[in-house]
């Protein structure tokens, strides 16, 4: 049997790959070869021409390269995303190939990262340790740290104007409070899932999830208005569409409770930036926790990277030693049942 053309760009597991390369023989390009953002779509371009299958990762594929690698042969293409943005989908169309894609493939990466900020966020963690990082309501120098005298009750010194309590504040506890889920997909469902074994009471909004499927999971299925006034923890969870683009702005900001903390680790682009900014500035909530911005790296100057009331990460909540693996599976499965002739398990399905 001749072997069929393989173009490699993202992760595989061994096992699976190994399973492929009884159907195929492997050329490593894009990413996997040349490293993570050091690639060049004219240089993908080349290295993928004439091969039946493509398997792409994070690198960016536009008309120009899918056309090209359509009239070459290409009659497969996977990418190795949640939400294949990278590709261009009418090009897709236009050749007649569906895609390939990895849906939950860091679902349980973003989810843990989503309770983490939640708890950074709400218990005034990640503020209170970069405070005493910063050198804040320290004691002062000790001439011998390992000489502790005995005292029965350890405490942080006197609570008074200057005590971490009342300068970073206390926050409260997730046990029994509300989180509101805005898109309940693969990682919505899944912050839901990690969030009841904190004790909460979990809502969600999503047009397009059936509410069996809710029901199922023991989530309650709300509209819009009803769970922005009555959530204490508001995530989102949505991709980048037309629709959803800066669909998050200051009517929905304004209907949160003033004590309620917003959350997320989605896109930048679902949020309105200056209703957000605005929102924390005059406190019409809580406070947030951002993983993900409009511009990155976040510029030096953002408003957000000053304010006492908000926790920044710098787009870390995707990414594990465990994704390329989880993601790599997946897309194996579509590979396998490609070169099978059987149908294809995972295809995108663009959003109206």
């Amino acid at each position: 049997m001749e072997k069929k053309k393989l173009a490699l760009c993202t992760p595989i597991p061994e096992k699976r790959l190994n399973e492929i390369k009884e159907y195929c023989d492997i050329t490593i390009c894009g990413e996997l070869k040349h490293g993570k953002g050091k690639v060049k779509e004219s240089e993908l371009k080349e290295e993928c021409l004439n091969h039946e299958l493509v398997v792409l990762g994070d690198e960016v594929a536009s008309s120009d390269s899918i056309k090209a690698w359509a009239e070459s042969g290409m009659k497969f293409i996977g990418c190795a995303k949640g939400t294949p943005a990278t590709v261009d989908h009418a090009a897709l169309k236009e050749v007649n190939l569906p895609l390939a894609y990895t849906p939950g493939r860091n679902a349980v990466a973003v989810a843990e990262f989503t309770i983490g900020l939640m708890i950074a966020a709400t218990r005034k963690l990640a503020i209170s340790a970069a405070g005493l990082l910063m050198g804040e309501h320290l004691g002062a120098e000790a001439e011998d740290i390992y000489n502790v005298p005995d005292v029965k009750n350890v405490i942080w010194g006197p609570l008074d104007e200057n005590h971490p309590y009342t300068d970073y504040g206390i926050g409260f506890e997730m046990y029994g409070k509300t989180l509101g889920i805005i898109g309940y997909g693969a990682i919505g469902a899944q912050v839901g899932k990690l969030a009841k074994a904190f004790g909460m009471t979990i809502i969600a909004y999503d047009e397009y999830c059936p509410k069996e499927k809710m029901t199922n999971d023991g989530v309650e299925s709300v509209t819009l208005d009803y769970l922005l006034n009555n959530s204490d923890i508001v995530s989102a969870h949505l991709p980048v569409t037309p629709e959803t683009r800066a669909i998050i702005n200051k009517d929905w900001f304004s209907k949160m409770k003033p004590t309620a903390y917003f959350i997320n680790t989605a896109r930048a682009a679902v949020v309105d930036q200056r209703s957000l900014v605005e929102a924390l500035e005059n406190k019409t909530i809580a406070g947030a926790a951002i993983d993900v911005y409009w511009q990155e790296p976040i510029p030096c100057n953002h408003p957000l990277l000053k304010m006492r009331n908000v926790v920044c990460t710098p787009h870390m909540a995707g990414l594990t030693t465990d994704v390329d693996s989880w993601s790599g599976e997946i897309m194996a499965q579509d590979v396998l049942a490609y070169l099978k002739g059987e149908s294809l398990i995972h295809v995108w399905k663009q959003p109206k």
